[in-house]
């Protein structure tokens, strides 16, 4: 078991009022799995997706990754679960503008403390595997939309990370584009990649092999594999 969450409660606070965003969600996910969390807008899938990146913390719950138990975690150990156990895709790419595909890729391993040479390595073959090794020195800006989240993509998975965690992937996209950001990332599952997908459409989750569906913040509809 790779990911554990187990009674997960959220609220905050608003003024005098303590409004529930997430109630009693409980969530297993397999090494090697192909998960898509679906809901709409105001559903909780957002604040999900950010307790399960360990940017936000739970008010209540368990939360075990990779054999760590999250919510023990302090502020310095978690930067180091979201740099070599997370790997974030997010709808807008996230690139920095002026730096290349190869740059972009590599910035994990400057923060993770991996030399020039090697870490230049890792980069372009990551970009390999996505299919851009003829655009290692191009600009975000000489690229097309599909091409930026192919280096995003890249860039998430140059650490090898425990889970690929993908916000909106295609959100940006036009619809040839996310057919082969779709394509990519059933690549990288059949390497054995974990993906966790967060998205509103159907469409887009019908690509993974299980879905669980989030609606004011309750996971209410499991299709396939269920998580015990």
């Amino acid at each position: 078991m790779i990911l554990k969450l187990d009674h997960i409660y959220k609220d905050y606070i608003q003024g005098k009022m303590t409004v529930p965003v997430l109630k009693d969600v409980s969530l297993h996910v397999e090494q090697g799995e192909y998960v898509a969390i679906m809901g709409p807008s105001g559903s909780g899938k957002s604040t999900l997706m950010n307790i399960v990146g360990c940017l936000d913390r739970p008010t209540s719950g368990e939360y075990e990754l990779a054999g760590k138990n999250i919510l023990k975690l302090n502020d310095k150990l978690l930067a180091d679960v979201r740099l070599n156990s997370i790997g974030f895709v997010f709808q807008n790419f996230q690139l920095l503008p002026r730096m290349s595909a190869l740059d972009n890729v590599a910035l994990p391993l400057i923060y993770a403390g991996v030399r020039k040479k090697v870490r230049r390595e890792k980069a372009r073959e990551a970009l390999i595997r996505v299919g851009l090794e003829e655009r290692v020195s191009f600009t975000p800006s000489q690229l097309s939309g599909g091409q930026k989240q192919r280096v995003a993509i890249a860039r998430a998975m140059v650490n090898r990370p425990d889970i690929l965690l993908a916000d909106e992937p295609t959100g940006a996209l036009d619809s040839k584009s996310s057919k082969q950001v779709m394509e990519l990332f059933q690549k990288l599952n059949d390497e054995g990649v974990t993906v966790i997908m967060i998205t509103h459409d159907s469409g887009i989750a019908g690509h993974a092999k299980r879905v669980v569906t989030i609606f004011d913040g309750e996971l209410s509809e499991q299709k396939g594999e269920v998580a015990q």
